[in-house]
């Protein structure tokens, strides 16, 4: 009805797929680029998650229209099957033509493997994608785990893409799931739009809908983002029902009375927000919870220049910061389709720069090469962690970090010390140069370092029967995160703690396999307040 009323050539908030409508955040192209990634890296799982209506439909549509033309796509959009229904439905897909009679598990795997053997010979690969995975059984889950042994010496003949709701995460933490979760080689947890993105979202959607003017107010994005939470498929529906409300109070514009009117009428009755059970990069939150004091005593004490201080856990010496040094120059911004910035040559350099950050006391860590000064700095108790992933997987880590950047055939290194919601802050050779993000992904591939704080007796990886200070400091953290009674000291790590830390991992978007490695270590400090650099510092320097 309000199509005509503001000049409208189509309706723009349709919760209909439209491709004319389609708005690819940078999570959007990240999660995209997580599921391309998947697909050339040998076989295996690969694992895509998001709320309801955060886009992951959106993305696997864009996915699949970018499929190498040597792949074979099977699509199963309702995998409400058992397991017999689901290889039957596989071959089906896939065009594999089975003798006339044949039925049963058995048969319908062995014609599965007859065709990817003959696949390979044929140079093609096979790509297997289940939308909804959350609704499948773990008997189903672990008949398309046997259904991935079949590999060569080099490759895996059948690649499984797993999309689905949150829940499926916590699904593959399950301990009959285990081997199926050591074999997710991707994973990426699609998240809600930024502020900044729902405007544009908005008016995206607007333009391909044909509006000559603005119906929205760019002052009121702040407001529907905060009441659809980010998530896109709110979003429309919140803004379809205040288009209409604009309508029938004759308005030329969508105010705030009519948006939080239409907030009331769309999303009454339900909750505002799934609750998180974890709570995510939280500095600070668990300032009440007990540290064995023993443990993190062997903490060189230096707080990072410029670290607003936070509450210390009990057991941690609370060190006031010291003054930031001169900070050195920055110069404009990139501008967002240029990618001419500047980086260095020297990943060894760019590794003691990201030291320096840690406080004056690791400004001479460094070494002849990257392995050298890694092992200066673990010997300084910090340790080196080689990642590779998006800008949403550096945002989450937060913390400066050496990237690696492409420029054609030439590689370059800087120090990624800053990032908010457009643009980053790189460091190389002294000289700090603020970036806009689309200019920083077209060179950053993927790869990065950074250092973590863990004192020298821990070990890098803590799983079930383990026993010291490290099992205990984890014990303690995961036990407050859980509201539970202060475990005893020098214990193993038994089946309970090993089950808060599945939970805690999958919440956290990491590997769900009870085992602590570096990445949990990092989340783990960061919710104790553990003094550290961070990326998304308040001022942008990552100081």
């Amino acid at each position: 009805m309000y199509n005509h009323y503001f000049q409208l050539k189509h309706a723009p908030f349709s919760i209909a797929p439209d491709p004319r409508y389609l708005f690819m955040s940078e999570r959007h192209r990240e999660a995209l680029a997580h599921l391309l990634y998947g697909i050339g890296s040998g076989g295996g799982f690969v694992l895509l998650t998001g709320e309801i209506g955060a886009g992951k439909t959106t993305v696997c549509r864009c996915f699949i229209e970018q499929v190498p033309e040597n792949c074979r796509l099977a699509y199963i959009f309702n995998p409400r099957l058992n397991a017999e229904e689901l290889l039957q439905t596989i071959c089906d897909e896939l065009h594999i033509a089975l003798p006339a009679g044949v039925s049963g598990v058995k048969s319908y795997v062995d014609a599965i493997n007859r065709y990817l053997l003959e696949s390979h010979a044929q140079g093609l690969n096979n790509v297997l994608v289940i939308d909804e995975a959350q609704n499948l059984s773990s008997e189903v889950l672990e008949q398309l785990r046997l259904l991935t042994n079949l590999e060569t010496s080099e490759r895996k003949l059948l690649q499984i893409i797993l999309i689905g709701q949150p829940e499926l995460r916590t699904m593959l933490a399950r301990p009959e799931l285990e081997q199926l979760a050591q074999r997710v080689i991707a994973r990426y947890h699609l998240g809600p739009l930024s502020e900044s993105e729902t405007g544009a979202y908005i008016a995206h959607r607007l333009a391909v809908a044909g509006a000559a003017g603005m119906p929205f107010p760019p002052t009121l994005s702040p407001l529907v983002h905060r009441l659809a939470h980010g998530v896109p498929r709110r979003i429309n529906l919140l803004c379809d029902r205040a288009l209409l409300g604009a309508y029938v109070e004759n308005s030329p514009q969508v105010t705030r009375a009519i948006l939080q009117k239409s907030a009331e009428e769309v999303f009454a009755g339900e909750p505002a927000a799934r609750p998180l059970r974890w709570p995510l990069l939280a500095g600070g939150v668990l300032a009440g919870v007990a540290i064995s004091a023993a443990a993190w005593q062997m903490l060189p004490q230096h707080t990072p220049p410029a670290v607003t201080a936070q509450a210390a856990p009990a057991g941690v010496k609370q060190v006031a910061a010291k003054p930031a040094p001169a900070r050195a120059a920055e110069v404009a911004a990139t501008p967002a389709g240029g990618a001419d910035f500047a980086s260095g040559k020297s990943e060894n350099d760019a590794l003691r720069a990201l030291a320096a950050l840690w406080g004056p006391s690791f400004a001479g860590i460094g070494g002849a090469n990257p392995k050298a000064t890694c092992e200066a700095a673990q010997r300084a108790n910090l340790r080196c962690h080689q990642g590779r992933g998006g800008l949403y997987e550096l945002r989450l880590l937060d913390r400066p970090a050496v990237v690696t950047l492409h420029d054609g055939p030439r590689t370059g290194y800087a120090v990624l010390v800053g990032m908010d919601e457009g643009s980053v802050l790189l460091a190389v050779d002294g000289r700090r140069e603020r970036v806009a993000i689309p200019a920083f992904v077209a060179r950053f591939g993927g790869e990065f370092t950074t250092f973590w704080r863990m004192p020298g007796a821990f070990r890098d990886v803590v799983g079930q029967g383990d026993r010291g200070p490290d099992v205990d400091w984890i014990a303690q953290r995961l036990a407050g995160l859980n509201k539970a009674g202060a475990p005893a000291l020098d214990q193993p790590l038994d089946a309970r703690t090993k089950e808060w830390l599945r939970a805690f991992q999958a919440a956290q978007d990491l590997k769900a396999d009870g085992v602590a490695g570096p990445r949990t270590y990092m989340r783990l400090n960061q919710l104790s307040g553990v003094v550290e650099p961070r990326l998304l510092a308040a001022n942008g320097t990552g100081n």
